[in-house]
């Protein structure tokens, strides 16, 4: 659940009982002469006796208690900045607060009209982000989630509206990230999104293993058909947004809840955190949630491949040659590379019913991570100014993103000699990029987007998120539809 919020367009009054404010302003040099700046007088004696000048706090915010006993955080944002920077600072600023585990904080903003709006719309959203607690074991959690945001300075009721919509996407992506494999298996995955679909009203549909080797979806069950439970499944679920005609947009989701590696078994530091491999299908569920919460004008095909990728007497091998939907016969390579066999069938059954656009996510590739580390994710697609719209909304929503060539000539590593193509090479520097290339045999001539999600998990957080799990892909997915729609 996200936190109350409470708007009034006036100061923060003195007056106000509060335990923790949150005070954000411009960059500015020196204080204007009235500014009701929460503290003004104890945030002067603290620079004063730190020996730094106010512009420092636009670098490093700082938090004191007033003479009330309130502690009160300090941060100037130079909008100037790019908008990653922005939410980076303001949740640093905010974290000082939240260590305490208030139930409740006021933020104050302050500068022109202008400037008040854009600092409560980071406020707010980093505040609702970090203010939930992610589901955790434990008898006696850090802390209590935040239930209530007073903001001042800022009041339009609709203003917010989308942001919680995002906020609440980002929530669900992340919450069912760090679920334990053993509470979240494909059969207990599958129960939880049906009952998603029934209270956001989405139609529910199932593709389970029986109906999928009637169909010849050989790629997605060649990796299911290792698990001792046949509980693995390709979800697709329907959201029309009422207003016709409307785009169609297919979101696609790798939703692997648990990666031994298969035959090719991972070595127990790289199996660590494999409960995590289904962070594609999370992302896209967020997507759809905060789509349908923001309530985008926008038919949205959610489909989702959830299986696990175990070792056992039945698991596929290496050298197997197994034949995806459509007809392509796949050489089997690495057995670790399952995400883009279960990927093929689920994009062949997107392709099929022709929306206009289609976006996977996926946990796919070491090579990306070690391409780019954990700070951006990357992007791929079959149209050049998809590139362009996804680049730019990387910068916009502080979600970045780094773009890949993904060139036919690149097609020459996956030739095979007994089967139309080989899923992967046994050593690539660069298999992010075969993986893509491997992905575009199964969307056919249908405008692509796929994210290869090396940013779901960075320490400490990044950006908006304080947390590990970082939810990364539904800000960027909500801006990237918006712009879509738009153009």
């Amino acid at each position: 659940m996200l936190a109350t919020l409470l708007q009034n367009n006036s100061p923060l009054d003195e007056s106000v009982k509060t335990t923790h404010i949150l005070t954000l302003l411009p960059r500015l040099e020196k204080l204007p002469g009235k500014i009701d700046l929460p503290g003004e007088h104890t945030l002067k004696a603290l620079l004063l006796r730190r020996d730094i000048p106010l512009g420092q706090i636009s670098e490093m915010p700082v938090c004191a208690n007033l003479q009330n006993g309130a502690l009160c955080a300090w941060a100037m944002v130079d909008l100037s900045k790019p908008v990653f920077d922005q939410h980076t600072h303001v949740r640093k600023a905010l974290q000082l607060l939240l260590e305490e585990g208030p139930t409740q904080i006021h933020v104050s903003v302050h500068g022109n009209v202008h400037q008040r709006e854009l600092l409560a719309r980071l406020a707010v959203y980093i505040s609702w982000i970090n203010g939930a607690v992610l589901p955790v074991r434990k008898l006696k959690p850090d802390r209590k989630p935040l239930e209530s945001i007073v903001l001042h300075g800022h009041e339009d009721p609709d203003y917010f509206l989308s942001l919680r919509a995002q906020a609440e996407g980002n929530l669900l992506a992340r919450g069912l990230t760090g679920l334990p494999p053993n509470e979240l298996t494909p059969k207990t995955y599958r129960e939880q999104i049906e009952k998603l679909a029934i209270r956001e009203q989405w139609k529910y549909e199932e593709y389970d293993l029986a109906k999928l080797r009637k169909l010849g979806a050989g790629a997605f069950v060649a990796v299911a058909q290792g698990s001792d439970t046949e509980d693995a499944a390709i979800v697709h679920l329907q959201r029309h947004n009422g207003k016709k005609p409307g785009k169609t947009i297919a979101l696609v989701g790798k939703g692997i809840c648990f990666d031994t590696g298969g035959h090719n078994l991972k070595p127990a530091r790289f199996m660590h955190g494999m409960h995590e491999d289904m962070n594609g299908s999370a992302v896209a569920l967020g997507v759809l949630l905060a789509a349908t919460r923001a309530d985008l004008p926008v038919n949205i095909d959610c489909w989702l491949a959830i299986a696990q990728n175990h070792i056992s007497p039945r698991a596929y091998k290496q050298n197997d040659v197994i034949t995806a939907l459509n007809g392509a016969t796949i050489e089997i390579i690495h057995t670790d590379a399952e995400g883009r066999l279960v990927l093929a069938d689920t994009l062949t059954l997107a392709e099929r019913q022709k929306p206009d656009l289609i976006i996977d996510f996926a946990t796919l590739t070491g090579s990306l991570y070690t391409a780019l580390g954990s700070r951006y994710s990357g992007v791929f697609s079959n149209r050049e100014p998809l590139i362009q719209k996804a680049l730019a909304v990387g910068k916009s929503s502080g979600e970045r993103v780094c773009a890949f060539p993904m060139d036919a000539d690149y097609d020459v590593e996956l030739e095979s000699k007994i089967a139309d193509i080989k899923q992967c090479l046994l050593d690539s520097d660069f298999d992010h990029i075969l993986a893509s290339r491997f992905l575009s045999r199964f969307v056919n001539d249908i405008p692509w987007l796929h994210m290869d999600l090396s940013a779901c998990n960075h320490k400490g957080g990044l950006g908006a998120v304080g947390t590990d799990i970082t939810g990364f892909g539904v800000a960027w997915a909500m801006a990237f539809l918006q712009k879509f729609l738009t153009s």
